[in-house]
């Protein structure tokens, strides 16, 4: 399917969801500059991509300006798990912040229009199931995880400011959890743990009963989302959850992933966590009516095309 070839800079573009977003844009036939600076990002998701003529890769920092001539921009840019972002949280903070206002200068100036990734712990512990864009959140500004919280929070404000006060085109979506091949595989979040402890014939530990739901989102249908967001109407921006209102528990999700792998692992039981949401959701109606989107991958589908993903780096591990 040809397009109109535009210039797209990806920030964060050898990560987990941004190497798909390079993929797909590819694929459209743009012209793509990938940015990072591969803290948590790494050249083995796009090393695919190195020959191709339309796809650069710029190393690069956010907390620094950058200047480029483009017409689009998909700020990814910043640790997304736990482990990774409270591990430099200051850097944390400075990638959300200043990369933003880095990269919204950068719209203002050449007149670009600009996506941010936000995310659903901008609704921190929520009060309010499932939880709608017009929720203000539940958010700690000075827990562990503020860092990432409120880093992602005040995002979202310097966009809104810089669409108010200068007319910068801007579009936010915020994703919830998201899985896929290229999930770092230690990055602490419950599929990629499951997966590889399913492979290795490790215990799986589920915390209190299991009996906590989740709802995960496949990576080809976070992406068709964000790229309908970019490509929709000027007077939406947003923001717009992303995300499978599909809820299963989490005692669910390691059972299929035991029978999927064919593991002889077990479930061992581990007394709950206190912090340890026991819901969250979207409410995706908005991006149903505004963008015609909604999931479609199927759980046991994405389980298994994540499951070969893991399969081959623990082979070469």
């Amino acid at each position: 399917m040809l397009h109109h070839q535009k210039r797209i800079l990806v920030t964060g573009g050898a990560g987990f969801l941004g190497s798909h977003l390079c993929d797909r844009l590819i694929e459209e036939g743009h012209d793509v500059l990938c940015l990072d600076n591969f803290f948590t990002g790494t050249k083995k998701n796009i090393l695919h991509l190195m020959e191709n003529p339309n796809f650069e890769l710029i190393r690069h920092d956010l907390a620094f300006p950058v200047f480029l001539e483009v017409d689009e921009i998909y700020n990814l840019a910043c640790p997304a798990s736990p482990i990774h972002y409270q591990h430099n949280p200051v850097k944390t903070v400075k990638t959300n912040v200043l990369g933003s206002i880095h990269m919204l200068g950068l719209a203002k100036r050449v007149h670009a229009k600009i996506l941010q990734a936000s995310t659903s712990e901008v609704y921190g512990d929520p009060n309010v199931h499932p939880q709608t864009e017009s929720y203000w959140g539940n958010v700690n500004t000075i827990g562990i995880r503020s860092c990432y919280d409120e880093g992602k929070r005040c995002a979202e404000t310097l966009f809104f400011d810089y669409h108010r006060q200068n007319n910068v085109n801007i579009r936010v979506v915020r994703i919830f959890n998201t899985y896929g091949p290229r999930m770092h595989p230690n990055d602490g979040r419950v599929v990629s743990n499951f997966i590889v402890q399913a492979l290795n014939d490790q215990d799986i530990t589920v915390y209190g009963e299991g009996s906590q739901t989740r709802s995960f989102c496949y990576v080809d249908d976070l992406i068709d989302g964000m790229v309908r967001m970019m490509n929709g109407p000027d007077e939406f921006v947003g923001p717009v959850n992303l995300g499978n209102p599909t809820e299963f528990t989490i005692l669910e999700l390691a059972e299929k992933i035991i029978q999927l792998t064919d593991s002889k692992s077990r479930v061992v039981f581990r007394p709950l966590p206190q912090d340890d949401p026991l819901q969250r959701q979207p409410d995706i109606s908005l991006a149903r009516e505004k963008l015609q989107w909604e999931p479609g991958t199927a759980l046991e589908a994405g389980l298994q095309s994540t499951i070969a993903f893991f399969k081959t780096i623990l082979h070469e591990g």
